[in-house]
């Protein structure tokens, strides 16, 4: 028994320490690294198509919507870092 509240415990941590990393990526590195997993699993989305597409286009619409409010938000407090445009080309 004590072994597995070892794993639960070192599990634990290692959710903190991914929590702590993601919260410390910028905008710009969390786009890069979707686009990487979205190149990296392309062949499965398609294979998938019909049965998750429309999940995944409003997925992709909520995605898009939390972009636009934190586009609106920088705009409003002066933040500038930004995401070019060539960053967001893919392919469902």
């Amino acid at each position: 028994m004590r072994e597995l509240r070892t794993l639960r415990e070192g599990w634990d941590m290692l959710e903190a320490d991914e929590t702590r990393l993601l919260r410390q990526m910028t905008v710009h590195e969390s786009v890069r690294q979707w686009l990487a997993l979205q190149r990296a699993f392309e062949h499965q989305l398609q294979e998938t198509e019909a049965l998750f597409g429309p999940e995944r286009r409003a997925s992709l619409a909520q995605l898009q919507a939390r972009l636009r409010r934190l586009a609106e938000w920088q705009k409003e407090h002066g933040e500038s870092d930004t995401i070019s445009a060539g960053a967001s080309t893919t392919t469902e």
